[in-house]
């Protein structure tokens, strides 16, 4: 019996590092995995979008999938948008059973990958001690979508047992040049800054500009092609593959 094919779904970007990034990731997960199907898709702006890979799936005979929304937070595109996209599929699939799983999340592990990439970036600083860090997110409308970021904000400051705000490059405040700003004003003059995206684009750049312009003293690269990353959307899909078989 075939293993459902997994469908690695992210929302995309204009910004080409973005989708590369992702299929770097999705490198990653088949590397972990090499006897599944597994394959990039997007929602929007990059390619290959998701019909034409559940189209290519189809055809090459697959008739379960695992779509695993590559999403950090319970927001707009987790609520609507990959419901929709899931929908369409099964109606113009007549045999075709598709699961979406839990997204991405924000998993604890998360913030591990989040200190080596900080370490990374701290090096070309020569700073040797923080005074504050802040962690950057893309931003919701959603409140809950934001207290999520807030919450694993309070934990990577805890593990490391230095203030921690969460802040945001759009839609929510604040921005990141206003958290770096505020701990400035309290007199504390090393702030860097944690960039809680999945891959590079407009918003993880324009985060990153505003905190140096506050006075950060670094800004990490985002989460990107890391392990911990990849076996989280394995672990997912592991759930979702389980559910697809019928009680």
């Amino acid at each position: 019996m075939t293993a459902p094919a997994l469908v690695a779904l992210a929302h995309g970007s204009r910004d080409r590092r973005s989708a590369e990034t992702i299929q770097a990731l999705v490198a990653e997960v088949r590397a972990m995995r090499p006897d599944l199907r597994i394959d990039a898709a997007f929602l929007e702006l990059s390619r290959p979008s998701f019909p034409s890979v559940v189209d290519r799936l189809v055809k090459a005979g697959y008739d379960e999938i695992v779509v695993v929304p590559l999403l950090l937070t319970q927001a707009h595109h987790a609520k609507v948008d990959v419901p929709s996209a899931v929908a369409a599929a099964t109606a113009r699939h007549e045999n075709l059973k598709v699961r979406a799983t839990d997204i991405l999340g924000l998993e604890s592990v998360f913030l591990e990958v989040l200190d080596r990439r900080l370490r990374a970036a701290l090096k070309d600083a020569r700073v040797r001690e923080l005074d504050a860090l802040v962690l950057a997110a893309a931003g919701s409308s959603d409140p809950l979508a934001n207290q999520s970021v807030a919450r694993l904000a309070r934990l990577w400051g805890s593990t490391h047992k230095l203030p921690t705000v969460a802040a945001y490059a759009s839609a929510a405040p604040p921005a990141t040049g206003e958290a770096v700003r505020q701990f400035r004003g309290e007199g504390r003059r090393h702030v860097a800054v944690g960039s809680l995206f999945l891959a590079p684009g407009t918003l993880p750049d324009r985060a990153a500009e505003l905190a140096l312009e506050a006075g950060a003293v670094a800004v990490s690269a985002p989460l990107g092609a890391d392990t911990e990353v990849a076996r989280t959307i394995l672990a997912r899909y592991a759930v979702g593959a389980v559910e697809l078989v019928p009680v």
